[in-house]
């Protein structure tokens, strides 16, 4: 009598785990790609020189998973590009966390709970991976473009002198490997902490109902400013005109903006200086917020922006309203047991969370010059360049230095942003003590 053979299921189950892995991170690459292709097609990048498409979109997907870009070059001793992009187009990184999200709770489906080990090892897979994409990210990230000396007079005198000068880009290694890890990390953590598909190892289920319905909720409010940024973009787009331009913005550099206002409509301030042109997009309160004279540091607040425009003191009954109902929600998902106490506590914890994480989002800096024989020239090229991977609304005419910084004040930003979840939670509770809360029954608390 011979034994039944039995199929060994160690390497056809290993072989599924990195199929899963994989599938995660290239999803992610392509829906990123995607987006940032065509708002970079909108903002002009298909007339960049010498075939140099395919790796401004390595560079912007490298900005938008936290790296940062350098650019350099010049002729020889006559001339010095001296430049660095760090700015995250926020709108490729929301597209790349959702579809990696729902991908990887997709072949998570139909589990109530998950072993921490089986976790433990799918998320390392998938860093791996991502790794890996990440360091061919930063080879296909570069390139070298000729750039024009500037007028009729100082291209005459740079042909005179043999001045052909060049300048190239490319990711910075460290700092893309590093914090696009970093990112992948982030994006799953939030994964598990806002979503109710998510299975957790049985130890950490008991926390699921004091972290997920105000992480939620906050997910909600970040994403209801978007979809009324995106609006706002559209109507812009029809009303006023220059809709390619417009909606370059919105696919690249949409929550860079609108979750800046959230932050602002909450008492929030940021720090910075604009100097010379970038081509950025930057609505025009915020960029005459930003040029501060005399080259002083400029703060964005709710003030200033209402000096540019009285529309901004909208941002503040905004951000209340939708924080407020965000809150009302989050208790509405929590048992009727939770005290009202400990719902604003965990919402006030949240909201702070959000704030520093918007801040860090939302950091800018980018400095660029061309000088020739320690004088500041050129005309296109290298502002082209500047403006598109950084998704300009329109091209430079004309550069020799300048620079944007956008730093947040995190100290006073995440403290404002504990004491509006604070406050809030606790309406939010009161407000829902009169609903049924969810899971309940009629009659009786659900737990």
């Amino acid at each position: 009598m011979t034994r039944p053979t039995t199929r060994p299921i160690g390497p056809p189950g290993a072989l599924r785990g990195w199929l899963d892995a994989l599938a995660v991170v290239l999803a992610g690459l392509a829906a990123m790609a995607a987006v940032a292709a065509l708002g970079l097609w909108l903002a002009g990048a298909d007339d960049l020189p010498d075939g140099g498409f395919p790796a401004v979109l390595a560079a912007t997907l490298a900005l938008a998973v936290g790296g940062s870009v350098q650019l350099d070059g010049g002729a020889g001793d006559f001339a010095a590009v001296d430049a660095g992009i760090t700015a995250m187009p926020l709108s490729v990184s929301v597209a790349g966390a959702v579809v990696i999200a729902e991908v990887f709770l997709r072949q998570l489906r139909f589990r109530a709970v998950a072993g921490s080990g089986e976790l433990l090892a799918r998320i390392t897979r998938t860093a791996l991976l991502w790794l890996l994409a990440l360091v061919l990210l930063t080879l296909g990230a570069k390139h070298r473009f000729t750039v024009p000396l500037g007028g009729d007079l100082v291209q005459t005198i740079g042909g005179a002198l043999g001045l052909t000068p060049e300048v190239g880009f490319h990711a910075e290694a460290p700092s893309t490997v590093g914090i696009g890890l970093a990112w992948l990390l982030l994006v799953l953590a939030a994964t598990f902490a806002v979503s109710r598909r998510a299975p957790l190892p049985p130890s950490l289920v008991r926390f699921q109902l004091a972290v997920r319905p105000p992480a939620f909720a906050l997910w909600l409010v970040l994403i209801g400013y978007l979809a009324i940024g995106a609006v706002a973009g559209v109507v812009t787009a029809i009303v006023h005109g220059n809709a390619r331009q417009t909606l370059a913005v919105v696919l690249l550099a949409l929550p860079d903006l609108v979750w800046l206002a959230f932050g602002v409509g909450l008492g929030a301030e940021w720090h910075g200086r604009l100097a010379g042109g970038l081509g950025l997009p930057v609505p025009k309160p915020l960029s005459d917020a930003l040029r501060a004279p005399d080259g002083h540091r400029a703060t964005v607040d709710l003030g200033t922006l209402t000096d540019q425009d009285a529309r901004a003191w909208w941002l503040l009954p905004l951000a209340a309203v939708l924080l407020l109902a965000a809150a009302f929600l989050a208790a509405h998902r929590s048992p009727r047991t939770v005290r009202l106490w400990q719902h604003a506590v965990r919402f006030a914890l949240a909201t702070a969370v959000t704030v520093l994480l918007v801040g860090l989002w939302t950091r800018a800096d980018a400095d660029y010059g061309l000088s020739v024989l320690g004088v500041g020239l050129g005309q296109g090229g290298l502002g082209d360049l500047l403006g598109t991977v950084l998704g300009g609304a329109s091209p430079l005419a004309s550069f020799g230095s300048g620079s944007l910084t956008l730093r947040p004040v995190l100290w006073t930003a995440v403290p404002l942003a504990a004491g509006w979840g604070l406050v809030c939670g606790a309406l939010g509770a009161l407000l829902a003590t009169r609903t049924r809360h969810r899971g309940e029954v009629m009659g009786g608390a659900g737990g």
